[in-house]
């Protein structure tokens, strides 16, 4: 519905001849002039009662509105540069509860190398608001969408999913841009997303965006403890990279990633097909969706 819903109310935009990718990606894609790098820009939110419980920790909530940006970001094989942040709050909140937020994204920022330059404040009726504007750049050799995936692809994940309410890791986790960096950097990357929804709505939209068909594994699917197969499709905000690379780059992934990543887990979950051959495949749980009425 979500996804659906968002293509209607986007159909009439006017798009300019610089936009490379525009609204349906982890990321838009916009070309400079007389440049090598192309720029990204995200824009993301975070809503108390939907993202985040009233009683969570300031400081996680302003961590997480900007990770969530930089997740994207580092799907798209980029690298952060400048923060916009726009906030709309009840009265119930105090000022220091606001700074603690702004400590959260100072923190983020800080680690992950943005500048946070600007944004905009107003007062909301009951519920905190809370809008990251990023942008950041990448090389056209290193540009990674979700759309290039093709039939034959080994399908990875890097981490564990599933549990991540219950553990706090919607809260805490870190954006997978370091390991993003390398894949595009030492290999040929078809197509890559971030699994903010989980696999089982973010896959799809994979190949949907490729034309392309999968087929996974459900029990190869690395879970974190007590999760079930259901979990780890759908229940989303694990924050982990998919990405589908040519099979003859598999081996050489699987031997070179352990030495550089040692504490991420990595591994091969299924592969890219034909759509024809994918009308044979049982579809997947889906995952998050924001007009299902669903929240934490």
């Amino acid at each position: 519905m979500e996804d659906s819903l968002i293509r209607k109310l986007v159909q009439s935009f006017p798009q300019g001849r610089d936009v490379l990718v525009g609204v349906g990606d982890d990321c838009a894609v916009v070309r400079y002039p007389h440049a090598e790098k192309l720029l990204l820009l995200k824009t993301d939110c975070v809503i108390e009662g939907i993202h985040f419980k009233k009683d969570t920790p300031a400081i996680w909530v302003g961590w997480k509105a900007l990770c969530r940006a930089i997740s994207d970001v580092a799907a798209c094989g980029g690298v952060p540069a400048h923060a916009l942040v726009t906030f709309a709050t009840p009265d119930r909140l105090s000022i220091r509860w606001l700074q603690s937020i702004y400590r959260g994204i100072g923190r983020a920022a800080r680690r992950f190398g943005v500048s946070v330059i600007g944004g905009e404040s107003s007062r909301s009726l009951d519920t905190l608001f809370l809008s990251i504007t990023l942008t950041g750049y990448v090389s056209v050799q290193r540009l990674t969408l979700r759309s290039g995936a093709q039939p034959g692809d080994s399908l990875f994940v890097t981490g564990q999913l599933g549990g991540s309410l219950q553990r706090g890791h919607h809260l805490k986790f870190i954006p997978r841009l370091a390991e993003a960096r390398w894949l595009t950097t030492h290999f040929s990357i078809h197509a890559m997303t971030d699994l903010s929804d989980g696999i089982g709505s973010d896959l799809p939209r994979m190949a949907a965006a490729s034309q392309t068909g999968f087929e996974i594994n459900l029990q190869l699917l690395p879970r974190n403890p007590g999760c079930s197969i259901r979990q780890a499709l759908s229940e989303g905000e694990d924050y982990e990279l998919l990405f589908a690379i040519p099979p003859g780059e598999e081996k050489r992934l699987l031997r070179q990633w352990d030495p550089i990543f040692p504490s991420t887990r990595l591994t091969r979950i299924g592969h890219m097909k034909t759509c024809s051959e994918s009308e044979k495949s049982t579809p997947l749980p889906t995952g998050y969706d924001h007009f299902l009425k669903q929240h934490i």
